[in-house]
């Protein structure tokens, strides 16, 4: 697990206390120097509602994650799909998206258009194990391997022991950058998905004053810089 303090300002006498929020994303969404896209954009959403936040990193244990958030030790989630309050009931979703996620297909030797789930049949597909998106669609008939993590996924594409590997297109895209890997990203996604802060129940309150400061940020331009400046101009 790793911490990273949302750069605010201290909160004046008499303030809420600090909230804690988890993801599960590494760069380019969060990095060491605080300076990903969701680092960014949760310290300029908090700040508007002049609340001081923590951002808690849990890369390899998302149940974790989302467990304590519903039982209430950590505050909310930073960024997850919709649907997660069916599961964890303690857990109300923000309903403005924080961003779209593409799980995309990725491959080195291989050029093909992902038009669906059965373009994958030819191929050798890898993915990481509890992907919930690639378990329920990938086509059972053809070979899959599953592995623990994306340093090992994308290990299996460099040594050509894969055809595709399937992940989220800018963690993708980061990670082989610092790999040094030259791996083609096939288009379209194969799935496009709204991703959303959650709170616990006990923030109820806050709900919709986060929507709000969203919103906000996306009219009045602040998303799109933070946007462009950590993921790129691609929507």
């Amino acid at each position: 697990m790793l911490a990273c303090g949302l750069l605010l300002p201290a909160l004046p006498a008499g303030a809420a206390d600090k909230l804690v929020l988890t993801a599960g994303v590494l760069a380019p969404y969060t990095t060491p120097d605080r300076q990903g896209f969701l680092d960014q954009l949760m310290a300029a959403v908090f700040h508007e509602l002049g609340l001081e936040a923590e951002l808690l990193i849990y890369p390899t244990a998302t149940e974790r994650g989302m467990r304590n958030a519903n039982e209430g030790v950590d505050d909310g989630l930073a960024m997850r799909v919709a649907g997660l309050e069916r599961q964890y009931p303690n857990l109300i979703r923000v309903p403005e998206p924080v961003a779209f996620n593409d799980f995309v297909a990725m491959s080195i030797k291989y050029r093909f258009a992902t038009t669906g789930w059965d373009s994958l049949l030819p191929y050798e597909v890898s993915y990481i194990l509890g992907w919930k998106v690639f378990e329920q669609n990938v086509p059972t008939a053809k070979e899959r391997t599953l592995v623990r993590d994306a340093e090992q996924l994308f290990t299996l594409l460099a040594r050509d022991r894969t055809d595709v590997v399937l992940y989220e297109r800018w963690q993708g895209l980061a990670l082989t950058q610092a790999m040094g890997l030259q791996v083609q990203v096939l288009e379209p996604p194969l799935v496009r998905t709204p991703m959303y802060i959650y709170l616990h129940k006990k923030h109820a309150a806050l709900v919709p004053r986060v929507a709000q400061a969203l919103v906000k940020l996306k009219r009045n331009g602040t998303y799109d810089r933070i946007h462009d400046a950590t993921l790129g101009k691609q929507r």
